[in-house]
């Protein structure tokens, strides 16, 4: 079996970012991983759908749940490239979710600052892979919204 990086997973939800950022959508891209497969993909579409709950990692937990037939992902690894909010990070403690990987952190909606305990007991949590990238290309998307 080939042993993919978290740095690779990382890179897969950057590219969901990056498409995000081509629809006009806040850049936030996400993947789930089981057992070293990729089971889904989003991407932030809020605006796509009118739907206010559309953030990637909504819609990835969906479709992780959905591939699985299980509405827990207690052996799944999401990768995404923003700190969850509340919301998502709701979610991910009502899915169990096995680990949490996020790029770079959100000092204004991240669920840390509002609620750390937020997560599962069992959910183990990483950060910072590919955190500069995944900065920039909001920091970027915000330049261009303001103009």
């Amino acid at each position: 079996m080939e042993m993919y990086t978290d740095e690779y997973f990382m890179n897969e939800a950057m590219k969901m970012a990056r498409i995000a950022f081509e629809e006009g959508e806040v850049p936030v891209g996400a993947v789930i991983v089981c057992r070293n497969k990729v089971i889904a993909r989003a991407y932030n579409q809020t605006e796509k759908l009118t739907d206010p709950t559309a953030h990637a990692e909504m819609l990835a937990i969906t479709a992780a749940t959905n591939a699985l037939g299980a509405k827990y992902l207690t052996e799944c690894k999401l990768y995404v490239t923003l700190e969850p909010c509340v919301m998502c990070g709701g979610a991910a403690f009502w899915s169990q979710l096995g680990e949490l990987h996020f790029a770079a952190t959100d000092p204004k909606r991240g669920y840390g600052r509002v609620e750390p305990k937020l997560l599962h007991p069992k959910t183990k949590v990483f950060t910072g892979v590919m955190a500069d990238e995944s900065k920039q290309l909001l920091d970027d998307f915000f330049k261009n919204l303001r103009k």
